[in-house]
């Protein structure tokens, strides 16, 4: 079966967050951002992928070849040449393009040895007062037996040379080599915006990496040298907490001990300056253990993930038009939520609408004294979290508040623990999932017992759910596309009761009529419904699939898609990161077209539609289809079953389809609007939709 690596398709993706810098619509400041985005994106991969794939390569030769995929010796070659060329690309953006584009909009980003006399006076008084405190030099001799670089700072590199007079033989012990992390935190910021400067292409505001400030100033730092040379280096290191392997003991303990393992875990990849003398090199090497395979050359700066505290100046010219959040069509901006969830269903939209209504509902919810019980599902908390703050106040008000917490977020895992740990002792029921399963599905469920019509049966409990795509997390609902359904439909309440259940007694969910629950129905329904369709497209009847996701990597779905092409199914793949399906093969893939969106928000919901003889089935997920989403984590897949709603999303998933200025297909190409044809941008014309749904809604309750 043809598909293409996981991670080479993973690195497609990045190479279109580098389109996104490179692309000259995109204000400029915007564009700077997509540089960092891409740096941290590749951090992160070298962190977990790459890191994965080198523990693979030195697995025995036969334990390698029970491995269920690719060589991972020969795919670990692929990927490198792969990064090679984007880093190549990632340069030459930054160097050749937006530097030039700064200084033409009135911001230059100078280096140390472009300063002027009074500038470099300037900044060495800089140093002196805010920056040469803040340093720690270590000297790598042979006092040092070991040298600990932590995972993803920068560190500066000095080379030093004792002077030599005319004549006179180099001293023994003459060079030395230092190593001293950059302050970037201690700081307060990478840059250091220096005074002066109109704004102008002849007079543009000057701005200096703090690693400059540190090179004006190293001549005073050592100054029994003639020659200091100053390089830099970062180091990432092994973030796979393989804690899947694990399968008894104290879970918390684990994850406690893992996070301090994180910051020494075997090293990824030593990022250098291409300038850096070897003798440095192999000094760092000597002291640290890193491997020749290990060092990737870089360029002079790194953390380019530091970009995105880049000052702006207040040019507003230079980042994207402001995009308020708008008002929801069918919820009260302020007062109670509880009676308008009563009435009907309600979509949420974040971030085009305010994702605060799921705190405010949760603060309403722990000060209703009719409401006794809450139950959420936690898989990134914002550090600050006003969801988990509702919580604590309905814990103090009595209420009955269970929440999963799931500890296993890859780089959220502190957060959630912190939370984990201040929910539990405030007596909240805390339960976080067996070590060989993830909660990944959002799910909010109050319990509130109401008067009932029937004055015998007097109050009884009312259910009121809120289903979603996305965390509930304040930071990343800002940032992130996603959909979120409020229902009090007594058939998915009870449903999604039954997910809490199972996380409290174990008691896996049964009868399920509506949602689509992994690891349990989810694979073997979404089966059917793929077979389904191409059993109607055997008769000769219209069928088709929908599928929005982030990522299409496992075998089994993407064999099920295969075949139902060749039935004559017509499929249609929205996929933001990893696809591993490859679409348009003749005999195989045909009929399968593929497409992904990126822009100014990171589309981040899973839609599936069917259609289903002309009855289309529409579910939004909170997973992607991959192995571990269908096999190893706790997924909710939910039906959209209001005509009203289900018409919404579709219309916003039909825009997206649509897409002729952000979309891209399956080999990166922009997928452009055809002569004659108008440009359309999705999620700016989703924006625009949503804000006529609400003043087209706002409207009709005015005059009712």
């Amino acid at each position: 079966m043809k598909t293409l690596p996981r991670d080479l398709s993973w690195l497609r993706f990045n190479a279109r967050v580098l389109q996104e810098a490179q692309c000259a619509t995109v204000p400029l400041l915007e564009r700077l951002k997509f540089l960092a985005i891409f740096s941290a994106n590749l951090d992160e991969f070298f962190k977990v992928r790459v890191a994965t794939l080198r523990r693979l390569v030195k697995l025995k030769k036969k334990t390698r070849a029970q491995l269920p995929h690719e060589r991972p010796k020969r795919l670990l070659a692929e990927v490198l040449a792969e990064v090679h060329r984007q880093q190549e690309a990632f340069g030459r953006t930054f160097r050749e393009v937006l530097l030039p584009e700064l200084q033409a909009a009135g911001i230059r980003l100078l280096t140390a040895e472009e300063l002027t006399d009074d500038q470099c006076d300037w900044v060495k008084t800089y140093f002196e007062e805010k920056v040469r405190d803040l340093l720690s030099p270590v000297v790598l001799d042979d006092t040092l037996h070991q040298l600990f670089l932590k995972d993803q700072a920068v560190y500066l590199t000095f080379d030093l040379t004792q002077p030599l007079a005319a004549g006179k033989k180099k001293k023994a012990g003459g060079e030395r080599v230092v190593v001293m992390e950059l302050p970037t935190k201690r700081h307060g910021g990478r840059f250091v915006a220096l005074p002066g400067g109109a704004g102008t292409a002849a007079d543009p505001h000057l701005v200096l990496f703090l690693d400059d400030v540190v090179r004006a100033g190293a001549a005073s730092l050592f100054p029994g040298y003639g020659q200091v040379q100053v390089n830099a280096v970062k180091l990432s290191r092994d973030a796979e907490l393989d804690i899947e392997e694990e399968v008894s003991g104290d879970l918390m303990a684990k994850i406690k001990s893992s996070l301090a393992k994180r910051a020494t875990g075997y090293p990824a990849r030593l990022l250098f300056d291409p300038a850096t003398p070897k003798s440095v090199l192999k000094a760092i090497k000597q002291k640290t253990g890193i491997e020749d395979e290990e060092l990737v050359e870089g360029s002079r700066y790194h953390n380019f993930r530091d970009f995105f505290g880049f000052p702006d100046f207040g040019r507003r010219d230079l980042l994207n038009p402001a995009w308020p959040e708008l008002p929801h069509p069918s919820l009260p901006r302020t007062g109670p939520l509880l009676p308008a969830l009563a009435r009907r269903d309600h979509l949420l939209h974040p971030p085009f609408q305010s994702f605060d209504v799921v705190p405010r509902l949760l603060r309403e919810a722990a000060l209703d004294p009719r409401v006794s019980a809450i139950s959420i599902t936690l898989y990134r908390v914002a550090p600050k979290s006003a969801v988990a703050k509702a919580l604590l106040k309905a814990v103090k008000n009595g209420k009955q508040v269970t929440v999963v917490v799931e500890l296993k977020a890859r780089f959220d895992e502190e957060s959630n623990l912190h939370w984990a740990e201040k929910l539990q002792r405030a007596g909240a029921h805390v339960i976080f999932t067996p070590p060989e399963l993830k909660c990944h599905a959002k799910l909010l469920l109050i319990t509130r017992r109401e008067e009932s019509d029937d004055q015998i049966s007097g109050s009884q409990p009312r259910r009121y759910a809120y289903l979603s795509s996305g965390n509930f997390n304040e930071a990343t609902a800002h940032l992130y596309a996603d959909h979120g359904l409020f229902t009090t439909s007594p058939e998915i309440t009870a449903e999604v009761d039954q997910v809490f259940r199972y996380f409290i007694t174990g008691e896996e969910p049964g009868h399920l009529h509506h949602l689509l629950v992994a690891p349990f129905t989810l694979r073997k329904q979404l089966l059917k419904l793929i077979a389904a369709e191409a059993s109607r497209a055997k008769k000769g009847e219209a069928a088709y699939i929908l599928l929005k996701v982030n990522s299409l990597e496992d075998s089994g779905m993407i064999a099920a898609l295969y075949e139902a092409s060749q039935a004559g199914v017509r499929i249609e793949l929205l996929i933001r990161g990893i696809g591993c399906l490859v679409p348009g093969e003749p005999g195989l893939s045909e009929n399968i077209s593929q497409r992904g969106l990126l822009d100014r928000y990171l589309e981040h919901a899973r839609i599936y539609v069917f259609g289903n003889g002309g009855a289309e089935k529409v579910y939004v997920s909170s997973a992607d289809w991959m192995g571990r989403n269908l096999d190893r984590r706790v997924e909710v897949a939910f039906p959209l079953l209001d005509d009203t709603l289900r018409a919404e999303i579709r219309h916003l998933l039909d825009l997206e389809r649509a897409d002729n200025v952000k979309a891209r297909d399956f080999n990166n190409n922009y997928c452009l609007p055809a002569e004659g044809q108008p440009p359309l941008r999705a999620q700016e014309a989703e924006r625009q939709y949503l804000q006529k749904l609400a003043r087209r809604r706002r409207a009709v309750s005015a005059k009712s």
